[in-house]
């Protein structure tokens, strides 16, 4: 494991926690003796993602992970939810099957995004929904109001 901040290889681990399919674990680095935060899951690379195309390709957890950093910037949501949020998205998936439809994964992602922050869910949805106009912002709006 590489310091973030030095580039040094040498860490040791303070403090480790499983949580679901991750590990989490806190380093310090023996150069510089800063302190750092990792997280580790398995990766299941058997998983396929039907595209609304009906193209497939394999699952890939930074895209999705990529997504929903985007919807929850400048958001009150901190990493750690991210991660969490991450962790069970990807728990759902799996009891799914070895392939699962993008639109699938889109639900379980906007599911849990409305829960946490209703701007997020938003930004999230106005992409997996495809908005063509603000009709379509204010329709979902309005739905989130009920």
């Amino acid at each position: 494991m590489l310091c973030p901040y030095c580039s040094n290889p040498e860490t040791k681990v303070l403090d480790k926690r499983d949580i679901d399919a991750l590990t989490k674990r806190r380093r310090e680095c023996l150069k510089c003796k800063k302190r750092f935060n990792t997280a580790e899951s398995l990766e299941h690379s058997e998983m396929r993602v039907i595209k609304k195309s009906g193209n497939r390709e394999s699952f890939d957890a930074e895209k999705l992970k990529g997504g929903i950093i985007k919807a929850c910037e400048k958001r009150p949501i901190t990493d750690e939810q991210i991660t969490q949020m991450m962790v069970f998205v990807e728990e759902k998936l799996k009891k799914e099957g070895k392939e699962i439809k993008s639109e699938m994964i889109g639900k379980f992602v906007s599911n849990e995004l409305k829960k946490l922050d209703k701007v997020a869910y938003i930004r999230f949805a106005s992409v997996y929904k495809d908005f063509t106009d603000v009709s379509d912002f204010k329709k979902e709006i309005r739905e989130l109001k009920d």
